[in-house]
């Protein structure tokens, strides 16, 4: 059963020539930071311990990404969203694929090895049985991941890292509050996030 209610604004409505165009943004963003990246990684660390923790940040992100590529896909294979909701989870899926490759490559330029994705999220899918119930259970993870980077960012050795994370940052508080917004709910609940 869908949400009665659901109304997704013609602004974040995405066609195929509107997904192409937001994924070939994204690339030229995600090329952008990698460049950043090779200099950051050619350059000598101030200390291996640093880099270390920074790794392990990033790999930290990575599997928050990659868990939120499963949730996208479970949601989009769930059969409860309707053709505007699938299109939006599985642009927002496509965001979540670019910055999961974008830290498993600056892992691995900063001489780390990246961790696999996992093979079970164990999410609880007995509570995903209408439309609304997928877009909040979205909505919850997007509010985990900027809670995640919010805390992430100042954690950073490397101030380069912490700027890459914020930009990410910024897009998981956008698909939070658009998610929000198509539950009906108010985009911005509060003046800060924590």
């Amino acid at each position: 059963m869908s949400h009665p209610d659901l109304r997704i604004p013609k602004s974040i409505r995405c066609g195929r020539r509107a997904f192409v165009a937001s994924g070939l943004t994204l690339s030229a963003a995600a090329i952008a930071l990698l460049g950043g990246r090779r200099a950051l990684a050619a350059r000598q660390p101030e200390t291996a311990g640093s880099v270390e923790a920074d790794i392990r940040i990033l790999n930290s992100a990575l599997q928050a990404e990659q868990r939120a590529v499963a949730a996208y896909q479970l949601g989009a294979d769930s059969g409860l969203l309707r053709a505007p909701a699938k299109a939006l989870a599985v642009q927002f899926q496509g965001h979540h694929r670019a910055h999961a490759a974008l830290l498993e490559q600056t892992v691995g330029q900063l001489g780390g090895r990246a961790l696999p994705a996992a093979t079970d999220h164990d999410f609880a899918v007995d509570a995903l049985r209408t439309e609304a119930d997928v877009l909040r259970f979205a909505a919850s993870l997007e509010q985990g991941a900027v809670s995640a980077y919010l805390a992430a960012v100042p954690g950073f050795d490397d101030r380069e890292l912490a700027h890459a994370a914020a930009s990410i940052l910024g897009d998981e508080a956008m698909h939070w509050a658009v998610l929000r917004q198509v539950l009906g709910e108010p985009p911005v609940p509060v003046a800060f996030v924590t």
